[in-house]
């Protein structure tokens, strides 16, 4: 094994060597993923809510509450938060139907 300034030069070669080959492999599965998201949004899907999904599924039950809480919050302060019950208050707008 050559050593020079103290590198041993073999074991580096073998780093880098399985790291390149990893990155190769990393690469093929990403195109593969493009794939499937190509695949995907040819059936109709929305990609970019799947996307969202998979962040999703990825984080802690407690983490992903926390961030709806917090975009709510958000939401909220500024105007932009839906109504808590749409059809409800419909209902209350509009002149109740005669009982047959």
């Amino acid at each position: 094994m050559a050593d020079v300034g103290g590198v041993a030069a073999d074991h580096l070669r073998s780093y880098i060597e399985r790291i390149e080959r990893l990155e190769e492999e990393k690469k093929g599965i990403a195109d593969d993923i493009k794939e499937i998201f190509a695949e995907a949004k040819g059936t109709g899907f929305d990609v970019k809510a799947m996307r969202a999904v998979l962040r999703l599924r990825k984080m802690d039950k407690a983490d992903v509450q926390e961030q709806e809480y917090m975009i709510d919050l958000y939401k909220h302060a500024l105007g932009m938060a839906a109504e808590e019950n749409p059809a409800e208050d419909d209902a209350e707008n509009e002149p109740e139907a005669a009982a047959f």
